[in-house]
C-alpha cells in the first residue's frame, strides 16, 4: 500500500518542547572508549537513498533527533543519547529520573543536559518501567559516585529477579543475536546500521543495577515521590517479563512504559527470549485507555515521541492495542484452519486503518516474525509435518541438499540466475546450503553476502536489515562476537545463590559428567544460608537449606567469592 509520506504530524511531535541538545555527541568512557557517537550517521535531511527502505529511512530521521524535550511544564524527556529516552519529572525538591538509559555516560549527559537548562536539581528518586537493560544500566550516572544512598527506587514486582535471570541463562546466545539485531558491528549509515527502529542504537558504556527499595505489586497502587503523585498499571508479560506502565494526575501525564511505541514491537525478540503473550499485552493496553486516556493531555514512553491531545492519545492506543490483537487472533484463526506459522506469516497483513498508521509499522518487530511467535506460543516449534519431525541438521542436510541439486558449482551458476533476476530469498535459501555444505567455498559466500545486502538493503524493518548486513559482513570474514563481559559484575552482584548454582548447572557437559556422582556442601558466610549441590546423571541439582552427611566437601565462602565463580574470574580450586 501506499504510505502516507505526506503526513508531517510525527516530525511536529518529535521536535515540540525542544529546549537544548549536545554540541557534540560523542560520549567517551574514562578508558577513551566510544560510548555514543550520532556524527557517523551524517545528514539524513533529504531523501532516501537506494540504499535504505524509504519507510525506514523516515523513522531514522526521527529517531536520530536528539536534545532535551519539554513534554509538559516540569516534565522534560532527553532524547537521542542511548537506545531508550529519559525522562525527568520536576518535584517539590527535586527530579524524579525514569529509565536512566543503558550506560552509566550516556545517563550522566542526559542529566547533564536536563541540569544545564532547569538547574542543578538533585535525583530525588528513580523509576524503572521494566526489567530490560536499556531502562535501568545507566542508574549508577545519575546519582551521586553511583551511591543512590536514601533515594527511593521504583520497580514492577520481580523486577530484580527477571533482570538479571535473562543475562544467566542464555545470555551468552543472545549477546551474540543481539550483536546481530543492533548492527552492531556495521558501520552507521547508509549502507550499514540506520538505527534499530525503536532508537538509533545501545550505547556501549559502563553498565549498573541499583536495586529497587520500592516494589509495585498492584495496578491501582499509588505513591507519592518528592510531593508527585503517581498511580500504577501493572502489566506483567507483555513487552518483559516485570514492566508497569503509570499516570501522574496533577500532570495528566501518562507513561507507558515501552508497551506503546511508534512502531510495532516484538512479541518475540529476534536476539531471543520467551515468546510474549500478544493477547495479554492487548489487554492491558485496553486497561490503560479506560484507567487513563481520558484524563491525559499527554502521553510518552521511554522510546520515541510523546503523544498528545487526548483525542489522538486515544485514537494511539486503541490502534496500538488492536495491532497486538489482530496478530493474536489472525494467527490463531488460520492455525487452526491447519496453517503453520510460516504460511501464515505470508498470509496475514494488516488492515489499511493499522497498516497506515506509522506507528503500527514494523520498524522493530515485524508481522511476520510477530505471526511466527504467536504460532510458537500455542503451538511450539513443530508445524505438524511429519517430515520435519526428524530433519538432518543443517550442515548434513546441506551436503545431501547440494549433491541432490547437481553439485555446488550448478546451484552457483542457477542462483546467480535468480540474483540477476532479483529473487534474492530464493538464492539465499540455496546458497546456504552450498555454505553449510562447504564453508570454504568462497564464491558461494560472496553470493550469499551480496545476496543478504541486497535484502538488508530492502528492508522495512530495521533489525532485519542488521541481521542481513551483519551476516553479510560476517561471511566476508568479519567475526561476529558478543559484547565485551567487563559489565557482568555490575548485574551479577544482585543474583541469589540459587541463581549462580543454576548457572553452573548448564555448564555442566552431561556425558561427561554422567559417571560421576558426588554432593557438595556450600554454606554462605554472611548469612549462613545453606545449599546442597548434588550431581548425579549428569545433572547438577541445588538443594535450599539442606546439607549431605555424605557430601564429599563442605565450603564455606562469601557470596562474592561465588559470584566471581559463576563469571568465571575465580576457579573452584582457588577458593
Amino acid at each position: 500500500m501506499d504510505l502516507p509520506f505526506d503526513d508531517e504530524q510525527d516530525f511536529v511531535d518529535a521536535q515540540r518542547g525542544f529546549l537544548a541538545a549536545l554540541d557534540d555527541t560523542l560520549i567517551e568512557a574514562t578508558d577513551g572508549r566510544v560510548v555514543w557517537d550520532l556524527g557517523p550517521y551524517g545528514d539524513t535531511s533529504g531523501d532516501a537513498p537506494t540504499t535504505v527502505n524509504p519507510s525506514l529511512w523516515r523513522q531514522a530521521q526521527l529517531n536520530l533527533i536528539h536534545g532535551l524535550f519539554e513534554v509538559v511544564p516540569g516534565i522534560y524527556q532527553v532524547r537521542g543519547l542511548d537506545i531508550s529516552s529519559m525522562t525527568m519529572i520536576e518535584g517539590d525538591e527535586g527530579v524524579i529520573v525514569i529509565d536512566p538509559l543503558v550506560s552509566c555516560e550516556t545517563a550522566a549527559a542526559a542529566l547533564a543536559l536536563y541540569r544545564s537548562v532547569r538547574g542543578d536539581r538533585p535525583v530525588t528518586a528513580l523509576i524503572y518501567t521494566h526489567s530490560h537493560i536499556d531502562h535501568f544500566g545507566g542508574a549508577g550516572g545519575v546519582v551521586p559516585n553511583g551511591d543512590p544512598g536514601d533515594i527511593p527506587i521504583v520497580a514492577p514486582e520481580h523486577f530484580l529477579e527477571h533482570a538479571v535471570s535473562e543475562n544467566l541463562q542464555a545470555g551468552t546466545a543472545m549477546s551474540r543475536r543481539a550483536t546481530y539485531m543492533y548492527g552492531t558491528l556495521l558501520p552507521r549509515g547508509p549502507e550499514g546500521q540506520m538505527t534499530c527502529g525503536l532508537g538509533p542504537a545501545p550505547s556501549n558504556g559502563t553498565l549498573s543495577l541499583l536495586p529497587p527499595t520500592i516494589d509495585i505489586t498492584h495496578t491501582g497502587q499509588e505513591l507519592v515521590l518528592d510531593g508527585v503523585r503517581i498511580v500504577f498499571q501493572m502489566t506483567p508479560g507483555t513487552e518483559a517479563p516485570a514492566e508497569m506502565n503509570f499516570y501522574f494526575p496533577d500532570f495528566r501525564a501518562l507513561c507507558m512504559a515501552e508497551n506503546a511505541t511508534h512502531n510495532l514491537h516484538n512479541v518475540v525478540t529476534l536476539r531471543g527470549a520467551l515468546v510474549r503473550d500478544a493477547h495479554a499485552w492487548a489487554g492491558f493496553l485496553d486497561e490503560s485507555i479506560a484507567m487513563f486516556a481520558a484524563g491525559s493531555d499527554v502521553s510518552f514512553a521511554s522510546h520515541h515521541w510523546p503523544t498528545w491531545g487526548t483525542d489522538n492519545i486515544v485514537d494511539y492506543l486503541s490502534k496500538q492495542r488492536d495491532l497486538y490483537a489482530y496478530l493474536n487472533d489472525q494467527t490463531l484463526r488460520y492455525l487452526n484452519r491447519g496453517f503453520t506459522g510460516t504460511e501464515i506469516a505470508e498470509m496475514i497483513e494488516l488492515p489499511p486503518t493499522l497498516a497506515s498508521s506509522w506507528h503500527c509499522r514494523g520498524y522493530y518487530g515485524s508481522v511476520s516474525h510477530n505471526v511466527k511467535a504467536v504460532y510458537q506460543r500455542y503451538m511450539g516449534w513443530f508445524d505438524g509435518n511429519p517430515a520435519h519431525l526428524w530433519p538432518h541438521p543443517p550442515e548434513e542436510a546441506a551436503v545431501r541438499y547440494v549433491e541432490f541439486m547437481g553439485g555446488a558449482e550448478s546451484v552457483l551458476e542457477k542462483a546467480q540466475q535468480s540474483f540477476d533476476d532479483g529473487d534474492y530469498r530464493w538464492v539465499a535459501e540455496v546458497v546456504n546450503h552450498v555454505v553449510f555444505a562447504d564453508p570454504s567455498n568462497m564464491a558461494a559466500r560472496e553470493l550469499l553476502a551480496r545476496t543478504y545486502t541486497q535484502m538488508g538493503y530492502s528492508q522495512e524493518n530495521a533489525t532485519w536489515r542488521n541481521f542481513f548486513l551483519t551476516g553479510a559482513q560476517e561471511l566476508r570474514g568479519i567475526e561476529v562476537a558478543g559484547p565485551a563481559g567487563q559489565n557482568a559484575l555490575a548485574l551479577m552482584a544482585h543474583i541469589s545463590v540459587t541463581q549462580v548454582f543454576d548457572a553452573i548447572a548448564i555448564r555442566i557437559d552431561g556425558m561427561k559428567a554422567a559417571g560421576q556422582r558426588f554432593a557438595i556442601n556450600w554454606t554462605i558466610a554472611e548469612t549462613g544460608e545453606r545449599h546442597l549441590l548434588r550431581l548425579e546423571n549428569g545433572v547438577l541439582s541445588n538443594a535450599v537449606n539442606r546439607h549431605a552427611d555424605d557430601a564429599v566437601l563442605s565450603v564455606t565462602v562469601p557470596r562474592s567469592q561465588l559470584l566471581l565463580l559463576v563469571i568465571g574470574l575465580v576457579t573452584l580450586e582457588a577458593l
